[in-house]
């Protein structure tokens, strides 16, 4: 992998990982489109870079992560990534199955934006506007949500968020809420892929995967270059998100979804 490319695809993951768009469709497209061929390597840098955009909502939401009288909110957290990591676990080797299969995920990028056509209707009275106010059921449910983004193409973003309006809070705290709990699942995610599942499993390629990316140096500047690239993408991208979202609502990205996954569903199917 070329400097140029890690650098594309982190820009990628910085502004798709936090919108309800689908960050692995929109950086499998990419590959496949610029010609990448598909292995463990480019696999892990996928994954791997998220670190970077984890980091970004720490950064942009410090105060709240690091209040100590917002001790719940840890709470919250910790009880709303179970339902991820024990069905992430389960389903891994059926989500690794799919995530090659451009045409179905391009179909499911389709679906969700139509869902998100409806979003603004379905949900008009908010009861909760602030994630200190969400009780521990709720936020079980909301990670239950986002379990749906276990379909590549759906988007963990756009699930939770929704999951988020479903159980009464408004656009801006459950987008938020959705951002926090992104930070547990993704770190685990990463760690699980990058470190205990290579190391775990021990296969050929997944060492092989591994070896490529810290083995050199030319690897690891890739490496620090992708997360910090994805890292300053994201924050832009979360501030942009917010605004939009407050002002505008879902039917913005529902439309986006649907044109890119038409384009992208004739690419594919002719290709």
């Amino acid at each position: 992998m070329s400097l140029f490319e890690a650098v594309l695809l982190a820009i990628i993951e910085g502004l798709t990982e936090y919108l309800p768009i689908s960050s692995t469709a929109h950086m499998g497209f990419t590959a496949a489109l610029m010609g990448m061929q598909e292995s463990e390597y480019l696999k892990m840098f996928q994954v791997s870079i998220q670190f970077g955009a984890i980091l970004s909502i720490v950064v942009l939401y410090w105060k709240k992560f690091f209040d100590i009288k917002n001790i719940q909110l840890y709470y919250k957290l910790a009880i709303a990534v179970i339902p991820a990591l024990v069905l992430g676990k389960l389903l891994d080797d059926k989500i690794e199955a799919v995530l090659g299969n451009q045409i179905a995920i391009s179909t499911v990028l389709i679906l969700g934006g139509v869902v998100l056509l409806f979003v603004d209707k379905w949900f008009k009275n908010p009861t909760i506007l602030d994630e200190r106010e969400i009780p521990i059921k709720k936020a079980l449910i909301i990670g239950f949500w986002q379990c749906l983004a276990m379909m590549p193409g759906t988007s963990r973003s756009a699930a939770s968020i929704i999951g988020g309006l479903t159980q009464g809070l408004d656009r801006r705290a459950a987008a938020e809420f959705s951002f926090f709990l992104a930070v547990p699942t993704m770190l685990a995610v990463t760690v699980y892929s990058v470190f205990v599942k290579t190391w775990g499993e021990g296969t050929a390629h997944a060492q092989k995967g591994y070896e490529m990316i810290f083995a050199t140096n030319e690897n690891i500047i890739v490496f620090i270059v992708g997360n910090v690239v994805a890292f300053i993408v994201a924050m832009i991208a979360v501030k942009s998100f917010i605004t939009v979202l407050t002002k505008y609502g879902f039917k913005f990205w529902g439309w986006y979804r649907i044109i890119i996954g038409i384009a992208l569903l004739v690419f594919f199917w002719n290709n």
